[in-house]
């Protein structure tokens, strides 16, 4: 694609940037806003790698050449995204931040089920200040207080750049030495 071994060298470091700015995050389990959701791997990347590539072109002096193959590209996002969107509608929630729980508490139950048009996972852990253990792990993982629904303690928090989604966790505590969490993608 590239008439230079520069330009072309460039753009590739570029795109392998890009393409683990989308993919690290997420796998490392960070949070916070500048986090990809996964659905953005679809639709947000062939964008900006179009437009990475286009400028390579341009930087090469090449007038629009490509411009079809990279329409195509993004074309091609859209549809997998459009897919994406409709294999995850009844799709159970990830890790998220919540599985497997720190460190010092022992996960004895993790199950998981699907209603009318959602799902969730459910943990129960203990040892010892198991609920305040989790409140602090799911702090540090980005989760902020939002208002209760079914009367347990509810944290939420946002994930994605242009198409963020939400996930809830509801905390139950059980005893002073046992937690349940049950997380769900809003």
């Amino acid at each position: 694609m590239a008439r230079s071994t520069k330009t072309g060298v460039i753009v590739g470091l570029v795109l392998v940037a890009l393409l683990a700015w989308f993919i690290v995050p997420r796998e490392m389990g960070w949070t916070g806003p500048w986090v990809p959701a996964a659905l953005e791997v679809y639709l947000l990347h062939p964008m900006l790698a179009a437009v990475v590539c286009e400028i390579g072109t341009l930087v090469d002096q090449r007038r629009l050449v490509g411009v079809g193959r990279l329409l195509t590209i993004v074309l091609a996002g859209f549809v997998l995204a459009g897919g994406a969107l409709i294999a995850q509608l009844e799709a159970m929630p990830g890790d998220e931040g919540v599985f497997p729980g720190p460190a010092q508490l022992r996960v004895v139950i993790e199950d998981s089920w699907c209603g009318s048009s959602n799902c969730s996972r459910i943990l129960e852990a203990n040892g010892d200040r198991a609920p305040e253990v989790m409140r602090e792990h799911l702090a540090s993982q980005g989760f902020t207080a939002a208002p209760t629904i079914t009367g347990r303690r509810r944290v939420c928090r946002q994930t994605g750049i242009l198409v963020t989604h939400e996930v809830c966790a509801e905390l139950q505590d059980i005893s002073a030495t046992a937690v349940r969490v049950e997380w769900y993608v809003n």
